[in-house]
């Protein structure tokens, strides 16, 4: 039970940090020379964040959203957020290791 706990203390301090995030990448919009260094700051960030196989997804996105104008007001950070760890879009299924039947294995 007290995984289950720190699991969603993870999962809500990491929601935390996604807004303080898309908080700062809004804040860039009031002055569009600041995305020339938040938008690969954010990127890297992002990578980090949402790890190396959907990190190079939300990096791109994250780098594009940022350095591009009038885009800096979608929260893209919370939406990963939203898509990879409230719903899981994407997580790997947990197998459990199974010893393979091997009276059906037929070896040629």
């Amino acid at each position: 039970m007290n995984q289950s706990i720190g699991k969603m203390d993870r999962k809500y301090k990491k929601l935390i940090k996604c807004l303080a995030l898309d908080a700062i990448g809004m804040a860039s919009a009031a002055m569009p020379i600041i995305d020339v260094v938040w938008a690969p700051l954010a990127a890297s960030i992002s990578y980090k964040m949402f790890g190396e196989k959907r990190g190079k997804f939300t990096s791109i996105i994250t780098f594009i959203e940022e350095i591009l104008p009038v885009t800096d007001v979608i929260p893209s950070f919370t939406i990963f957020w939203f898509l990879f760890d409230f719903l899981e879009i994407g997580k790997e299924a947990k197998t459990v290791n199974q010893p393979i039947d091997t009276d059906f294995v037929e070896i040629k």
